[in-house]
């Protein structure tokens, strides 16, 4: 069975050498007093959590499934889940990032992001139920009005309650525009609401005592499309004035989806037969709500994406280490053995390089998002806080999609490390691949990501983010200018930019007139655009690494080398994305007979 243990050396790394966490708090009043021994400290044991309590309860989650009993609509989790939630929010974990007004902890989101790249790594099925549940407490703390706050908030922030995003329907997915489920007005300021919802993780459960659904629905008079959709509250049980549990909802499971992976999150079909829900935000302007829930969704995919990439490269270099079989081509390694360990083979190494480049390189990017997000929240300075919010913007359809591609090849190379064992259940890395498939279709499929990215998040503003990012990059490339030791990470870095520039106004110039051609270049685009940010953020590891290489700690040492890979094998496939990105329209549209 797989082991865990919770990358805590690279961890402190990111948040001491590479990013400066704790000086960037000092600049927040509201977190100015988290230290990096706080920090280290709640992270490990967070990390102690994964390994110690859901990595147990990974494997035998998958075998044993969800079940819901037809007659009560109710869901029983696999054994242990109930249990591990508990533990989970009797230790507070629950709270870790709310509002100390609503019971929270008041922490960084950036501490909250690393341990759920922990969680991730011990179970991802079951570190989806708290995880969709801070997405409702975002939602909620961000749009709710202040009798929401107080009926729902304290019962989310503590974990008693968990929550959910109700979107799609069995008609329509990301087309949110033809959703169908209705609201209608009841004198009393709620709404009944009738309609059907799909694919709704952790839509039913056992673990707590009440799930809050937040739900989108047509008003009476609404305009057709996303314009005139609403957002809804729509509990399971309907709360008392003392938030005391009362009346049973109308809003029942009516079955689990059979799904490929991550069986032990029940992924639910909703039914609202006359469900009593409240209106969230203003009339029509759900989708607007309910993006504060979806953007957050999306890093935290990204996230899962990311916690299965470290737990399968650990799994499959240990095996490597351990397996012997055929001798290296230039003779015998371990002369005293039969064999050698097939981590003498080139491609071997290949292959767990790339799933520890992908893994090191999504923990930099989904942590500085997360700080990010922290700043633009709390900076005191509000051109500050403008700045954050728009790289986030431009960052989260990479964070959400890179890594989650990256993720599933990780974890694909990782199962064939294994040979034929990797395809056996009890090692448990078939597991790993089968969990990681679906983060690369919820929460906008990779192809929306890759349209948001290159239709909304740069041509949408002229790429006037994007021009910002180029110039931290250049300014990077300045600071380094004189160190001949780096001039093999900046120019591969500045390349790549040049050429992420390049494309850019090459589509745009041909989108005026030619619309459809961004949807052809999307996704070949977005995988040109996260690797020139993760060729940014190795080499800025390899200067910090350079910088200590002869500390005696060979923790640096192995960063060049990482680094090293990432630009000699990695980096290079932003050269055919721009070739096929280029290749336009006519071999996907000129094909009728293709397709007939």
């Amino acid at each position: 069975m797989p082991t865990y243990t919770p990358p805590l050396r690279d961890m402190r790394f990111v948040m001491e050498e590479l990013l400066d966490v704790p000086a960037e708090l000092k600049a927040l009043p509201k977190h100015a007093e988290n230290d990096l021994d706080t920090i280290m400290a709640i992270l490990e044991e967070g990390g102690k959590f994964a390994s110690d309590v859901l990595l147990p309860i990974n494997h035998s989650g998958d075998v044993e499934g969800c079940k819901l009993d037809n007659v009560t609509h109710e869901v029983k989790t696999p054994t242990g889940f109930k249990a591990a939630y508990k533990q989970f929010v009797d230790g507070g974990w629950a709270a870790l990032s709310c509002d100390p007004e609503y019971g929270g902890q008041g922490l960084p989101l950036v501490i909250n992001q690393a341990c759920y790249e922990f969680w991730n790594s011990g179970n991802q099925a079951w570190a989806m139920y708290p995880g969709l549940t801070h997405g409702a407490y975002e939602c909620l703390h961000a749009h709710g009005t202040p009798e929401q706050k107080a009926t729902y908030l304290t019962k989310i922030t503590s974990g008693e309650w968990t929550g959910t995003m109700c979107l799609t329907e069995p008609h329509c997915g990301t087309d949110l525009g033809m959703l169908r489920a209705k609201a209608e007005p009841n004198a009393d300021g709620s709404y009944t609401i009738t309609g059907n919802k799909i694919f709704i993780s952790s839509g039913e459960h056992d673990m707590a005592d009440n799930i809050v659904h937040l739900v989108l629905a047509r008003l009476p008079d609404a305009p057709v499309g996303s314009k005139g959709i609403s957002l809804f509250i729509v509990p399971k049980f309907i709360p008392n004035a003392d938030q005391s549990l009362g009346a049973r909802n109308t809003i029942f499971c009516t079955g689990l989806e059979h799904k490929m992976g991550i069986h032990g999150n029940a992924t639910a079909q909703i039914a609202l037969d006359g469900a009593k829900g409240w209106l969230v935000g203003a009339p029509n302007k759900g989708l607007n709500a309910m993006f504060v829930m979806m953007n957050a969704a999306r890093i935290g995919v990204g996230m899962q994406s990311q916690g299965l990439t470290e737990v399968a490269y650990q799994n499959a270099l240990a095996y490597a280490k351990d397996r012997i079989q055929m001798r290296s081509l230039a003779g015998p390694k371990y002369p005293d053995k039969p064999a050698d360990p097939i981590i003498v083979h080139p491609d071997v190494r290949k292959m767990l390089l790339t799933a520890k480049a992908y893994a090191e390189g999504g923990r930099v990017l989904s942590l500085y998002c997360a700080l990010l997000i922290d700043k633009e929240l709390n900076h005191p300075d509000e051109a500050v806080r403008k700045e954050c919010a728009d790289m986030v913007a431009l960052l989260t359809p990479i964070v959400k999609a890179f890594i989650t591609d990256n993720g599933w090849i990780a974890t694909s190379h990782c199962m064939q490390v294994y040979g034929g064992h990797g395809y056996i259940a009890e090692w448990g890395m078939e597991q790993f691949v089968r969990d990681a498939r679906i983060n690369m279709i919820y929460e906008g499929t990779n192809t929306i990501q890759s349209l948001d990215l290159l239709g909304r998040k740069v041509l949408g503003n002229n790429g006037a983010t994007l021009k910002k990012l180029g110039a931290i990059m250049e300014d990077f490339a300045e600071e380094c200018e004189g160190i001949e030791a780096m001039k093999e990470f900046i120019e591969p870095m500045l390349k790549a930019a040049e050429l992420w520039a390049t494309l850019t106004f090459e589509i745009g110039s041909i989108a005026q007139k030619t619309p459809e051609v961004v949807g052809a270049a999307a996704v070949d685009y977005l995988r040109v655009a996260g690797h020139t940010v993760f060729a940014f953020w190795f080499a800025k590891m390899a200067k910090i690494a350079l910088e200590k290489q002869d500390s005696g700690d060979d923790f640096y040492k192995a960063k060049l080398q990482t680094a090293r890979f990432y630009f000699a094998k990695l980096l290079p496939e932003i050269e055919s994305c721009a070739i096929t990105a280029r290749a336009g329209l006519k071999p996907l549209m000129d094909t009728e007979l293709a397709l007939a």
